[in-house]
């Protein structure tokens, strides 16, 4: 994989470690996989995020979720808050392709249960959704159940990003967004530990951009006109697209090895907001901002075993480590996104270029 990432362009998000691959598969067991689907109709896909290859359902996550702007269509999200736990896979898609989604993933966690004899008679996947109607058709509901377990086959851990999955068809800041992911290694208690960020990324005004500290939306929307009155805005279909509005929404899945509370996991999963406003967004009344967060530490066995479950968990007092490694996860995996994604057209046929092509020029600071 020869993918040029935020940080071949010479720019660090954050001063904390990264992990080995810098993405959520750093925290051991966690493999990602896509479906991807381009053709004349269909510009989407879908993502997948295993939180282990056992069986979810019959040994269960510490779980939590938190809607900071509740613009979406996701499932599964309430009794993860009322219950805490994570029984199936994380599955990431277009809005009107969620019911399909679901379905494929019951259909996948019953046969697993059937094969290990494990009665299943309710089961809570979770599915979460981007609007990726600007480059998608996204009313021709082009996902289908066999896309959902191909993304699970090919599921590992060293994954594309970009525009590939459920990335395939978004957009960011007005340029191309996708799917990217970031970690950090957090040390407590003599050992290391994993945050692990993968962000679904839809939002932002072009506008309202921040790179590295400078206003970069701004300078994109004068190269845009400059390039226009030239007549060299991209490809011959059309001019540079962009956003006028933060709206579109973002899905935020954190992973970690951490023994924490699904409380304690909430308090942390909400610091991912912290690395999407680092970005320059402010969550726009049309942006649906949700997260999904997972602890593969603390397991929790199906049935009630003969003594009470007891759980390790971290002291509150040193949670700062882990607010700060998922504020810087969140925000370069958007980044990675971006700078992973490739120029796409959409169907107005305005052109939706990908950040790295921009990039070189970005960090001469003024160049644009």
């Amino acid at each position: 994989m020869n993918q040029k990432r935020i940080r071949d362009f010479g720019i660090v998000p954050g001063r904390m470690r990264t992990g080995k691959g810098n993405k959520i598969t750093d925290v051991p067991g966690v493999l990602v996989g896509h479906a991807t689907i381009k053709n004349q109709e269909n510009h989407t896909g879908v993502t997948v995020i295993l939180p282990g290859t056992d069986n979810a359902f019959a040994r269960k996550y510490v779980a939590a979720s938190y809607v900071h702007n509740g613009f979406g269509k996701s499932c599964g999200l309430i009794q993860i808050n009322e219950l805490g736990t994570l029984e199936t896979p994380v599955a990431l898609t277009n809005t009107l392709n969620v019911g399909v989604v679901w379905d494929a993933l019951t259909e996948y966690v019953l046969r697993q249960c059937e094969r290990d004899g494990i009665p299943a008679k309710s089961l809570n996947p979770v599915v979460g959704e981007c609007n990726d109607s600007q480059i998608n058709h996204i009313e021709k509901r082009g996902v289908r159940p066999e896309h959902v377990w191909k993304a699970i086959e090919c599921a590992k851990a060293d994954f594309e990003e970009g525009d590939v999955g459920a990335g395939a068809g978004t957009i960011c800041y007005g340029l191309k967004g996708g799917i990217g992911s970031a970690s950090r290694v957090v040390e407590l208690y003599g050992k290391e530990y994993t945050i692990g960020v993968l962000v679904q990324s839809n939002f932002g005004a072009t506008e309202d951009f921040v790179l590295d500290g400078v206003r970069v939306g701004e300078r994109i929307l004068k190269y845009k006109e400059r390039k226009a009155a030239n007549g060299t805005c991209g490809l011959e279909t059309g001019g540079m697209g962009l956003s006028r509005s933060d709206q579109g929404s973002i899905m935020t899945v954190l992973a970690t090895d951490l023994p924490v509370s699904d409380r304690q996991l909430q308090r942390i999963l909400r610091r991912t907001a912290v690395g999407i406003a680092r970005t320059g967004a402010y969550t726009g009344h049309g942006s649906g901002e949700v997260m999904i967060g997972f602890s593969t530490a603390n397991r929790i066995p199906l049935k009630a075993g003969e003594e009470p479950e007891v759980q390790s968990v971290i002291h509150e007092s040193l949670i700062n480590r882990a607010f700060q490694g998922a504020a810087e996860a969140a925000h370069e995996a958007i980044l990675n996104s971006m700078a992973c994604a490739s120029r796409t057209v959409g169907l107005d046929g305005q052109v939706y270029w990908g950040l790295g092509e921009l990039l070189p020029d970005v960090t001469e600071r003024g160049a644009l």
